[in-house]
């Protein structure tokens, strides 16, 4: 006998199929990219629609819903870490002008929860939930950096692969690439998703001082970049401080 998936499971595949770049989609579409029958997935949606969980806009585009995103961020594991590095990462963003961003670790990847930007400010291709691998970026590395020994050996383990030529895809170079991260506190990234931009990132510690995030910014890729270090590590431990209490 075939087991069928449950209601809940399918319900789970219909939210899995909206993404950053697909936020809006039609019922063919999420049909097609959960794996279901038409006229299932049509049901399914009209009730998450009457429940406002899912949005039905004007063209007849599907979208998450407002009542879906309230739900989630009441409840949200990340909610006290965004209350608690709020004013530091306005301050930094203040002094630094382009973007500064908060990141956790999530799986094999870091998610990024927060971000300020600013008109004119440099290409960064991160944005709230969004995700990158964990050897791309520069909080991915932070995170790496100080994340269990059997997750770093597993991202080590491969595969590495590459944004640009400067992304670290090779294991030994990785290797002692978060060995003095972890000495200098600190990833300084230059070039590594984008040549014109640089990524520096810090880790953020709570109770007990595991890291439990990372604070970073992104700038551009000349010779001021690494004067934004000291105020970068100066918001961190601020963020440290209140996350400690």
């Amino acid at each position: 006998m075939v087991k069928r998936d449950s209601v809940l499971t399918r319900v789970v595949r219909i939210f899995e199929t909206f993404e950053p770049d697909a936020p809006a989609l039609r019922v063919t579409d999420i049909a097609r990219r959960a794996g279901l029958h038409v006229a299932t997935a049509s049901r399914l949606i009209d009730e998450l629609v009457g429940h406002g969980w899912l949005r039905r806009d004007p063209d007849r585009r599907i979208r998450v819903g407002v009542r879906l995103w309230e739900l989630a961020s009441r409840a949200s594991p990340t909610l006290g870490l965004r209350e608690a590095a709020m004013p530091f990462m306005e301050d930094l963003h203040a002094v630094v002008g382009h973007h500064t961003q908060l990141a956790v670790l999530e799986d094999r990847e870091v998610l990024f929860v927060e971000r300020l930007s600013a008109p004119g400010a440099v290409v960064n291709v991160t944005r709230v939930a969004g995700r990158l691998p964990l050897h791309a970026s520069s909080s991915g590395l932070v995170l790496l950096a100080h994340a269990p020994a059997d997750l770093q050996e597993q991202v080590l383990a491969g595969p590495l692969g590459p944004f640009r030529r400067t992304t670290l895809t090779d294991p030994a170079r990785l290797r002692r690439f978060l060995a003095d991260v972890r000495r200098d506190g600190y990833a300084y990234c230059a070039g590594f998703i984008d040549e014109e931009t640089t990524g520096i990132a810090v880790p953020l510690r709570g109770r007990g001082g595991d890291v439990v995030a990372a604070l970073s910014v992104i700038v551009p890729n000349d010779d001021s970049a690494r004067m934004q270090i000291p105020a970068l590590r100066a918001a961190a431990r601020g963020i440290s401080r209140t996350l400690s209490q």
